[in-house]
């Protein structure tokens, strides 16, 4: 008898509040998955590549050899610039302690450093992430650039290797 009356009583609070433990359930199991409860995630830290200048100067030279292959176009000179520079996220390792109650801390300190792999030539970070360069505008000066139809292939060829708007490209006559 007193089995049946513990069994009603936890379907009475079942019914009650189950919606209530279903939520806190959820939200215990979504604060344990990232970490696994054992600290904080890792984050990306963003920081600029060393070398844009060889990188810009490459793919100005790699985007002229193209250009020129378009019909019509012939000598070319090409110029990029840009508005950021490329850019590498790196795995970061971040800790976080608290002093007081959890719910209302006192006091918190946050210790992130980058994560780095140990190999052959020292130490090397992890990158998550490499993030290409953003550019500016391009400037196309060409043998061709005084026929319409020359100016839109080169325009539509710019555009889409670099992601650029057609009103950031300019296509002009080399001059004779």
């Amino acid at each position: 008898m007193e089995h049946k009356q513990k069994t009603e009583a936890f379907q009475k609070l079942w019914g009650k509040y189950k919606y209530v433990l279903l939520v806190v359930m959820a939200g215990v199991a979504l604060l344990l998955w990232p970490s696994g409860g054992q600290g904080a995630p890792e984050e990306t830290q963003t920081e600029p590549s060393e070398s844009q200048t060889d990188s810009l100067a490459e793919t100005e030279v790699r985007m002229k050899d193209i250009l020129s292959k378009i019909d019509g176009v012939g000598e070319l000179e090409l110029m990029l610039t840009l508005e950021s520079t490329e850019q590498q996220e790196f795995a970061v390792d971040t800790e976080l302690s608290y002093s007081g109650q959890t719910a209302a801390p006192d006091d918190y300190t946050r210790r992130s450093e980058t994560v780095v792999v140990s190999g052959k030539n020292g130490d090397t970070p992890v990158v998550v992430k490499n993030v290409s360069p953003a550019y500016r505008g391009a400037l196309v000066v060409c043998q061709g650039g005084g026929n319409a139809e020359v100016k839109l292939a080169v325009t539509q060829a710019v555009a889409a290797l670099t992601g650029l708007s057609s009103d950031r490209i300019t296509v002009v006559k080399w001059k004779s």
